[in-house]
């Protein structure tokens, strides 16, 4: 299956490294809620439901602007769309910093959404039109260790300026938009330019993209895979720090520890995954590490009165596992769509990743409970609900056909 656009390995290197800073920018933006969870509980007074709208916000809103983005994302140049977004994510996220209220918090954080979701499915795209399907495991490898570095780096870092410093919850927020900056200077340097295929850009032509995109079986089943990676994870991972500070007791003070740990260790296997799944098979690869991630989950949702360090034995391989089902299911979703069609594609994906971890972390909210001692109940509910996801994907992953090996949608008229 050939690729978009041509670029030399020095290009390839550079555009690799300028989409892993968004992607690290995005992902730093999606995370950094979850272990500033305690703090906000605290300032704002808030429920476990109120802390999973802070949560969904941004990645309802994202569902919501990547459907609008899809209808029209193939009518211009991706480089133009990327960059506007990127910049606008920036503006957002500092309006999160400043924000003095827990409704103006969830406002600023469903404003970063709408960007941010966009950005998140750009990414995916530019993998697939840049590098061809036979190497797009290992490049998606190298994407995904941007949460990785988002781990190892991004969230103890904010986490230290958060204990350290007089700016509290806001420092993280002050951090993304300092180090996305940066980013927008490097992707502006590096991301190539990817004209529309469309010519007829008539506004009665705005929904044919998506018409032929919802019109293949094959993209149905992709977006059933998405929604289910997506409730396999987002029903435990927003309430991990809660869990560990509330119920195991781990000290606020080594969150950074807990990041650092997990991250480091997924640095380096999100690569190795990527190269096994080229070598040996994305689907293969995919359910091995899938049925790994299972246990981790059932570990984390269960444990009681174990030490700091146990708590580190938990979530170190739930990191390694969780995320690392993304670098092989990510590979074979973006190969469900022919080229011309991949922008509008993929922005229907990112619409469903974000819907998945919405309801994820809303119905794991509702579930979720804090009694009178101030611990979580029935966390062990939604890891089942999670392993169940994950047993779907694995029967589900059998389905999804490369787009080459796929009946074609109907081409785009332009009379």
């Amino acid at each position: 299956m050939s690729q978009v656009v041509n670029l030399n390995p020095q290009q390839e290197k550079s555009l690799l490294r300028s989409l892993s800073g968004i992607q690290f920018s995005h992902i730093l933006d999606v995370m950094i809620i979850m272990p500033l969870a305690p703090m906000l509980m605290r300032t704002f007074d808030l429920t476990a439901v109120q802390f999973g709208l802070l949560v969904s916000a941004y990645t309802f809103m994202g569902a919501l602007s990547s459907i609008i983005a899809a209808m029209v994302i193939d009518r211009f140049d991706r480089r133009r769309v990327m960059l506007w977004f990127f910049a606008a994510f920036i503006i957002a996220t500092m309006l999160c910093a400043i924000a003095p209220t827990y409704h103006l918090l969830l406002f600023a954080r469903g404003l970063s959404g709408v960007f941010g979701g966009v950005l998140g499915s750009l990414v995916h795209v530019y993998i697939a039109d840049c590098f061809p399907y036979e190497h797009r495991g290992r490049a998606t490898g190298k994407i995904t260790a941007a949460f990785s570095v988002a781990t190892v780096l991004g969230v103890p870092v904010s986490l230290l300026l958060v204990n350290h410093t007089e700016l509290g919850w806001r420092a993280p927020f002050i951090v993304v938009s300092m180090a996305s900056t940066v980013f927008l200077w490097m992707a502006f340097k590096a991301i190539p330019s990817i004209p529309t295929k469309i010519t007829d850009k008539r506004l009665s032509r705005t929904l044919v993209p998506m018409k032929q995109v919802l019109s293949h079986a094959n993209h149905w089943r992709a977006y059933a895979f998405m929604f289910l990676l997506m409730m396999g994870g987002f029903t435990v991972i927003p309430y991990i720090t809660l869990y560990s500070t509330f119920n195991l007791h781990f000290p606020e003070t080594l969150l950074p520890v807990l990041y650092l740990s997990g991250g480091a260790f997924t640095f380096f296997t999100s690569q190795w995954i990527g190269h096994l799944a080229d070598k040996h098979g994305k689907a293969y690869i995919f359910r091995i590490t899938a049925l790994l991630a299972m246990l981790p989950i059932l570990a984390m949702t269960h444990a009681t009165n174990i030490p700091w360090w146990g708590v580190l034995c938990i979530t170190t391989p739930f990191f390694i596992f969780v995320s690392g089902r993304f670098v092989p299911g990510m590979a074979i979703i973006t190969s469900a769509s022919v080229p011309h069609l991949r922008g509008t594609f993929m922005g229907i994906n990112s619409a469903v990743q974000s819907i998945g971890s919405s309801i994820a972390t809303l119905v794991a909210g509702f579930i979720i409970t804090i009694n009178p001692e101030g611990m979580l109940e029935h966390y062990n509910i939604v890891g089942y609900i999670a392993c169940f996801a994950i047993l779907a994907t694995l029967w589900l992953v059998g389905f999804i056909k490369v787009a080459g090996n796929a009946a074609p949608p109907h081409p785009i008229h332009t009379d």
